[in-house]
C-alpha cells in the first residue's frame, strides 16, 4: 500500500472515530480548528527543515508529486509530500479525540462520586 493511500486511510479512520465512536465531534468545534491552524504551521516548518535538507526522503513511487524535495511543485507543500500534512491531521484529531473524550469520562466520574 502506498504512502498515499495509507494517508488517506488515516485520515478517514480519525474522522470516523471523532464523529461515530468516539462521538467527541471536534471536526464541528471552531476550538479545534484554531488549535490545528497552529499546530500545521509547526509541523510545515520542521518538515520542510527535514525535507529540504534531505534529513528525511521518500519514494517517489509512494508518493503524489516529484520525489525531489527541491522541486516544490504537484504533491509537495514546503518541501515535504501533502501526505505528510494528511498523517499530521489525522495523528492530531487522533489524539485530541481520545483526550477530549478521556476528559469527559474523568469529568463525569467525579460528578457521580461528588454525588454519593
Amino acid at each position: 500500500m502506498s504512502y498515499t493511500a495509507l494517508a488517506v486511510a488515516g485520515v478517514g479512520v480519525a474522522i470516523l472515530v471523532d464523529l461515530a465512536v468516539l462521538r467527541t465531534r471536534l471536526l464541528t468545534r471552531a476550538s479545534f480548528w484554531t488549535a490545528y491552524a497552529i499546530i500545521v504551521f509547526f509541523q510545515l516548518l520542521s518538515n520542510g527543515w527535514l525535507t529540504g535538507r534531505e534529513i528525511v526522503r521518500y519514494d517517489a513511487d509512494t508518493i503524489l508529486g516529484d520525489a525531489d524535495p527541491q522541486f516544490l511543485g504537484d504533491g509537495r507543500i514546503v518541501y515535504a509530500p501533502v501526505e505528510d500534512l494528511l498523517f499530521g491531521f489525522a495523528l492530531v484529531l487522533w489524539t485530541l479525540g481520545v483526550w477530549t473524550w478521556l476528559g469527559t469520562r474523568l469529568d463525569e466520574r467525579q460528578a457521580r462520586r461528588a454525588r454519593t
